[in-house]
């Protein structure tokens, strides 16, 4: 895109950006893809095309479309196949720990409500790929946050695994007691996966259930206080890495 063309058209953001009032809530979003298709002249909207297909932009578009995100190639498969391995080789040496419900002042186990088993990263593990997720996720934050006015602060992730016959039932993400937790994001690792494997997301909606599959690469994004959502029984294994976009609000 020429230099005019890129400062009109970022010129053009910033002005609507501008205008947007915020809800009760603190959040006010908007898709530029949207922006583009209704509003900016032809040139622009060719020489942008290619932007409008980036993941980033692909999650918030579809997230304000029905409330469900999903961008098909967040991560690479280099990145995924590497993520899978690091999670493979945890669970090889017993690291990986049975997942429980509530919060730390209220964490219960129970296999009949949750069956995964989790491993929570962290930068200070200074794992080369890990933290080649961490910058790909801090990058959407900052693009959420100038696209969306989202606040966001913070976040937390862990590797989950669910073992063939495990599942976790339905459920909202956010504590009662703590409302830290804006958005929740889960990026699947599972090569090769076929319906017939089980283990997809089931998001509950008032008008139309939402049944995604854990393809790899994927990453899926929704508001964590709101939708309900559960794991189908898992008839192979199925891995991802799972988290939450935070603020500093308790």
């Amino acid at each position: 895109m020429h230099d005019g063309n890129v400062l009109e058209f970022w010129n053009f953001v910033v002005r609507y950006r501008d205008a947007i009032k915020l809800n009760s809530q603190g959040f006010a979003c908007f898709s530029i893809s949207g922006l583009i298709s209704t509003t900016l002249h032809g040139s622009i909207k060719r020489h942008v095309a290619i932007f409008m297909e980036h993941p980033f932009e692909t999650l918030i578009a579809s997230y304000l479309q029905n409330e469900v995100g999903i961008a098909e190639h967040f991560l690479t498969d280099a990145l995924a196949n590497h993520l899978k391995e690091n999670l493979l080789a945890l669970h090889g040496g017993q690291m990986l720990l049975a997942a429980g419900t509530g919060n730390a002042k209220k964490l219960s186990h129970d296999n009949k409500v949750r069956g995964d088993k989790i491993y929570w990263l962290d930068k200070k593990h200074n794992n080369i790929h890990e933290n080649a997720f961490f910058a790909q996720v801090e990058a959407f934050i900052d693009y959420l946050n100038q696209s969306c006015y989202a606040g966001i602060t913070g976040y937390e992730f862990h590797y989950t695994l669910y073992e063939a016959g495990a599942f976790y039932v339905k459920h909202v993400d956010r504590f009662q007691d703590d409302k830290g937790r804006a958005f929740s994001m889960i990026s699947y690792l599972n090569a090769d996966w076929e319906e017939k494997d089980g283990g997809e997301l089931l998001i509950h909606q008032i008008d139309n259930n939402q049944k995604i599959a854990p393809t790899q690469g994927k990453t899926v994004f929704f508001k964590s206080n709101e939708l309900e959502h559960e794991v189908l029984v898992t008839n192979e294994r199925r891995m991802s890495v799972t988290g939450w976009l935070t603020r500093g609000e308790k």
